[in-house]
């Protein structure tokens, strides 16, 4: 099985203890589930400029001030993932939806409420114990 290269960004609102987070749509792999935003990592792309141009089509924002935060490697019976997550701290705009998702910022001390796919706990983890 071919291994994906994903890049996704954790938008936070340290100010009021918030992350930016999306929900998948129905009809795509783990569709339903929230997400932190990003995508495919394409051609010759660092992570990094990979999650800058992603979080400008999918959320409508410049992130100005990234930093790496977890990285790993996830494999669902179906597709085998390499994951880099951010932290975006600083950003231009206010981010929504632009794909058609739906978006919402959500408390940090909330997010054991919303569904994430499996490869997401280690993240999950690693923000609770950080914020």
């Amino acid at each position: 099985m071919k291994r994906v290269s994903i890049a996704a960004g954790i938008i936070v609102n340290s100010a009021q203890d918030q992350v930016f987070i999306t929900r998948r749509h129905d009809q795509a792999h783990q569709g339903g589930k929230w997400e932190f935003p990003g995508g495919k990592i394409e051609g010759s792309e660092t992570p990094k400029r990979a999650l800058l141009r992603e979080l400008k089509e999918e959320v409508g924002i410049d992130a100005t001030e990234v930093s790496p935060f977890i990285s790993l490697d996830f494999d669902f019976p179906d597709k085998a993932l390499s994951l880099d997550f951010f932290l975006v701290c600083r950003f231009d705009g206010e981010p929504a939806g632009c794909e058609g998702q739906e978006g919402v910022w959500a408390p940090i001390a909330e997010l054991d409420n919303y569904t994430f796919p499996d490869a997401n706990d280690a993240v999950l983890e690693k923000i609770h114990a950080r914020f």
